[in-house]
């Protein structure tokens, strides 16, 4: 019953969660909560500790309080762990989703999966234009506290890894192919 007195817990965070905090597809949430999971792990140990999720979560501007963190955190921690294994945050990321939001409905289509990686495509488009430059990228990386945001070099490659046409940006196809083809640590 840990898990249950920690839904009721209300979340920390000084700001609403968007409904775009949990996307429609199943298969496409997983791949963003590991990619989110990894980037909280610091140290790569297969765990996030309090101290890793409420320093990501200052990185990430959300100024997260440690004692409402640890009370709506602290009963997904299973007993002995440093902190939350990917599991485990699946499940604090799902039972926040429906207490935030309500259930998901059961049915899936093509549709969501399109508006799904639409709405991902927005969050590195920060100019509007239907394109990622590494500028963009950049600025993201450096939001989450990568180190590849630290050489626009790096950027600029990761940018030509994707880019098909060679125009130096990356359009929604660009992007739609990177994302079915990535594969996450861990996962």
């Amino acid at each position: 019953m840990e898990n249950a007195a920690a839904v009721r817990a209300k979340p920390s965070l000084s700001k609403k969660p968007s409904p775009s905090f949990r996307l429609r597809n199943g298969s496409l949430n997983t791949l963003r909560l590991r990619r989110v999971f990894d980037l909280f792990d610091r140290n790569g140990d297969g765990e996030i500790t309090l101290d890793e999720m409420a320093s990501a979560l200052d990185a990430l501007g959300l100024g997260a309080d440690r004692s409402g963190l640890e009370a709506t955190v602290g009963g997904y921690i299973p007993a002995g762990a440093a902190g939350l294994r990917f599991d485990d945050f699946e499940s604090l990321h799902r039972a926040l989703g429906d207490a935030l939001f309500g259930p998901i409905p059961e049915v899936e289509t093509e549709e969501d999966d399109e508006g799904d990686m639409k709405e991902a495509f927005r969050v590195f488009d920060a100019d509007g234009d239907g394109f990622i430059s590494s500028a963009e990228l950049q600025a993201v990386l450096k939001k989450l506290g990568l180190p590849e945001a630290r050489n626009l070099a790096t950027v600029q490659e990761m940018i030509c890894n994707v880019d098909r046409d060679l125009d130096g940006r990356v359009d929604f196809g660009e992007f739609k192919c990177m994302m079915q083809g990535i594969t996450v640590r861990g996962a």
